[in-house]
């Protein structure tokens, strides 16, 4: 456990070497991109397939991450994505039987709650019935 929090410490120094100016000039790199990205496609309809455009955006989008990556926040992120894929090797998955159970316990469940508000909603219903149709 301290292990990790000292690796998460070396992390956040990392990313806190960058600093503030640059990484807001990547940002502004990426949106430029982005709107590039998205200007082109419809400047070039008449020019270009939508098969082409689609790649065009796609190849500009990548290039939008990987400079988004280069950012503190990127860094952070990309650091998040590692740590849970580690923590997703650790999971242990229940066995197919164990599922099937669990699935009709919660389906089970299911029908007798459904069924027990159904009845309360009867039985409700009824009562306002009687108490709206009495006359005085």
């Amino acid at each position: 456990m301290a292990l990790e929090i000292e690796k998460k410490k070396n992390i956040t120094e990392e990313v806190e070497l960058k600093s503030k100016g640059l990484n807001n000039l990547l940002w502004v790199i990426v949106c430029v991109v982005v709107v590039t990205a998205a200007f082109g496609n419809v400047y070039f309809v008449e020019q270009y397939s939508a098969a082409i455009r689609v790649v065009g955006v796609v190849v500009l989008l990548a290039i939008a991450l990987a400079i988004a990556a280069l950012t503190n926040q990127g860094k952070t992120a990309l650091s998040f994505f590692g740590e849970s894929r580690t923590e997703l090797r650790r999971i242990v998955w229940p066995t197919r039987s164990e599922t099937m159970q669990t699935t009709l316990i919660v389906m089970g469940v299911a029908v007798i709650t459904a069924l027990i508000l159904w009845g309360l909603d009867g039985i409700i219903i009824g009562i306002l019935n009687f108490l709206t149709d009495l006359r005085f």
